[in-house]
């Protein structure tokens, strides 16, 4: 059984590895936004996987979970970043595995749905959405989760181009939206969202 003096010294052991963490992960990569970093700072990652994987929590990639991922902190800094989210934002979380991306992302919009990979790319979102953020890398943005998006709103995700995966940003236009690389990053890829095979006879 845990004992006050037990929790209170967790606490601190998980404050001061979310401290490090910004310090050597976060701020030296240029993520030293105060919003970022406040939200980066509140949310556990611990709290968002397996006892077995908790001592991972904070290291500088991935940790795979049943049924997804718990990507790098840098990633979830940078999509905070790119998304600058508002207020007024209803936001559509595609889920990665954890859910600790729409736990960051809650206190700073007016609503957050979320939708795993697979219903979302099988067409399941079916409101308007001012923000759309998606936990992993994905090989295409199927047209149903494109018309998810209001005209004007923005989409970030990891995007998968030629076997690297990189952090990607877009807008919807008349219509239209189009990813666009940011940079590359270690981004744990969504298969749901895998493009179809196609075969080349030589």
């Amino acid at each position: 059984m845990m004992t006050q003096t037990d929790t209170s010294s967790s606490n601190a052991t998980s404050a001061a590895a979310r401290k490090a963490m910004i310090d050597s992960q976060l701020r030296t990569s240029g993520v030293n936004e105060e919003f970022a970093l406040a939200r980066m700072m509140s949310v556990p990652r611990e709290d968002y996987l397996p006892e077995d994987k908790a001592p991972l929590a904070y290291i500088d990639r991935s940790v795979r979970v049943d049924g997804g991922a718990l990507a790098s902190p840098l990633f979830y800094g940078k999509v905070l970043l790119e998304a600058v989210p508002a207020k007024d934002d209803r936001v559509l979380v595609v889920e990665g595995g954890t859910e600790y991306l729409a736990a960051l992302v809650e206190p700073l919009v007016a609503s957050v749905d979320t939708l795993c990979a697979l219903d979302a790319a099988n067409g399941e979102a079916d409101d308007a959405y001012s923000l759309i953020l998606v936990d992993g890398a994905i090989e295409q943005l199927p047209a149903s989760l494109a018309d998810a998006l209001e005209d004007g709103g923005r989409i970030i995700s990891g995007l998968v181009l030629r076997q690297v995966t990189r952090l990607a940003s877009g807008r919807k236009i008349v219509g239209k939206v189009s990813l666009l690389p940011v940079e590359d990053l270690g981004i744990p890829v969504l298969h749901a969202f895998d493009a179809p095979k196609t075969w080349t006879f030589s």
